[in-house]
């Protein structure tokens, strides 16, 4: 195969870059290699070009683009080293001219810890709009849909510049998986899954989000995806509830900390009726034990349902439907806590202050001990009343804890997932009525060893990204069709 790729690395010390210099030198398809660096230096047999920004920011592709002449441009986005599988780069080239892809990446392997593992990445989907999406660190484009991209970016980045770029491709041509292990990369970041997955929102990369909420936005008004703020709006009308509000938990096997989660509902003080609707999915601990010690309470509502297929979506449609549901259903974890005395209260407030048919409050990250733990406050600021439910469709997560109007839920639905279910309930929500915030926390949110999502292997951990796309992606082509009849327009 002829040389026709030119690739496009950071600066890195000699010790790192060399071998990913040698690496891309002996692959037999490689005709350029331009450096990006912070400073000027001279590194043989490459061009450098110099900006303070780095990959991240338009400035530096607008500069790249008339460099690269060849028909293939291989952006490594990393500086530890790299080590090239046999081929990789022709196949990664052949790979891309078959399906006429605008870029192709790959699943790889994992050095971390001095130990090799294998690292499959998932499908890329329409809805795969969030901007950590797990591409690996080499990405090849097509040099024609790059240039394409480059040319019509029209905003001055210094965060979201790849993002915007991936984007502005996947716009007219496909971003392809390539479901083989084609290269090594080296990986520092050694947590678990459960201290990875509150970066997003860590204060620390707010100017980042900024950044890339700007980017999702533009593309979500290029493809017809975007809505104006125009809510539908609620009277609260119907009152043929029993109670003002319910907290509703879902439950299985938490006997460490049902109790504690109990006594911060009951504890509770409101100008209204509450109760507390317990879901008891047939636990086989001391679980049921400990619900059964507070029947003296007529507030609570011990339900242990009749299926034994439900998941926590399953369960959530189990306390909703209950005939001693409240107007307003709030949700509380098994293994979280109220933070004091005014929860309830403030959350159905918010409700008739800000007209909406979900609230989200935030949340206060703490160890099994209830001490705070980083990144302390998770608040979601990101969500604005005039775009958080388009920026809903890049990030992750809306937070916690979550109410809804239980008409609206009823109508709705919860999926029958114990993961995703509170996020694809926000989203669709989201694409008729407002949604509420509250940016005070209400609730501490313990990470402990028993957590779901405390420890995920990279099977679970795509699985869960994947439906994740999914429910986006079916959101995503909910809202084009919604825009295209007219009901809301740029």
């Amino acid at each position: 195969m002829s040389k026709q790729v030119t690739c496009i690395l950071p600066y890195a010390e000699m010790e790192e870059l060399r071998p990913t210099l040698e690496t891309f030198k002996t692959s037999g398809s490689v005709a350029k290699m331009i450096i990006v660096a912070p400073k000027a230096v001279t590194v043989e047999d490459t061009d450098v070009v110099v900006t303070e920004a780095g990959l991240t920011a338009t400035g530096i592709w607008k500069k790249l683009i008339d460099k690269i002449e060849t028909a293939y441009t291989v952006i490594y986005t990393k500086s530890m080293a790299l080590q090239l599988g046999p081929h990789a780069l022709e196949r990664l080239v052949r790979s891309c001219e078959d399906a006429d892809a605008g870029m192709v990446y790959a699943d790889y392997y994992e050095q971390k810890n001095g130990k090799m593992t294998a690292h499959p990445v998932i499908e890329y989907q329409e809805g795969s709009l969030r901007d950590d999406f797990n591409f690996g660190s080499l990405l090849l484009y097509r040099t024609t849909a790059l240039k394409e991209a480059v040319e019509k970016m029209d905003t001055d980045y210094q965060f979201a510049a790849l993002y915007d770029l991936r984007l502005r491709v996947s716009q007219k041509y496909e971003l392809m998986h390539l479901p083989e292990l084609v290269y090594t990369e080296v990986e520092l970041d050694t947590r678990q899954s459960g201290e990875k997955m509150f970066d997003y929102v860590d204060p620390r990369n707010r100017d980042r989000q900024i950044e890339m909420e700007l980017a999702c936005t533009a593309h979500l008004k290029q493809v017809g995806a975007y809505l104006k703020p125009q809510f539908r709006q609620i009277e609260f009308s119907e009152s043929n509830f029993p109670v003002e509000a319910s907290v509703i938990i879902p439950v299985r096997n938490r006997e460490k900390t049902i109790a504690d989660a109990i006594e911060s509902v009951l504890k509770q003080k409101t100008a209204f009726d509450f109760n507390l609707i317990i879901i008891d999915n047939h636990s086989t601990d001391r679980t049921s034990e400990i619900i059964r010690s507070y029947a003296h309470d007529s507030r609570i509502v011990h339900v242990i349902p009749q299926r034994n297929d439900l998941g926590i979506g399953g369960c959530w449609n189990e306390g909703v439907a209950h005939a001693q549901c409240g107007k307003f259903a709030i949700q509380l974890d098994s293994d979280d806590l109220y933070i004091d005395e005014t929860v309830i209260e403030r959350v159905v407030k918010a409700f008739y202050d800000q007209n909406c048919a979900m609230v989200v409050g935030s949340y206060q990250m703490v160890n099994f001990k209830l001490e705070e733990i980083p990144p302390g406050l998770i608040d979601h600021k990101e969500w604005t009343p005039d775009n958080g439910r388009n920026n809903a469709l890049r990030i992750n997560g809306l937070g916690a804890p979550r109410a809804f109007y239980t008409p609206v839920l009823r109508d709705v639905k919860v999926p029958n997932t114990s993961y995703g279910e509170d996020y694809a309930l926000g989203i669709n929500i989201s694409r008729h009525y407002q949604i509420g915030r509250i940016y005070d926390p209400l609730y501490l949110c313990r990470r402990w060893d028993d957590n779901s999502d405390a420890s995920l292997d990279i099977n679970k951990m795509n699985a869960h990204n994947f439906y994740k796309d999914k429910i986006r992606t079916m959101e995503f082509k909910a809202r084009k069709q919604y825009v295209a009849k007219g009901t809301s327009s740029i």
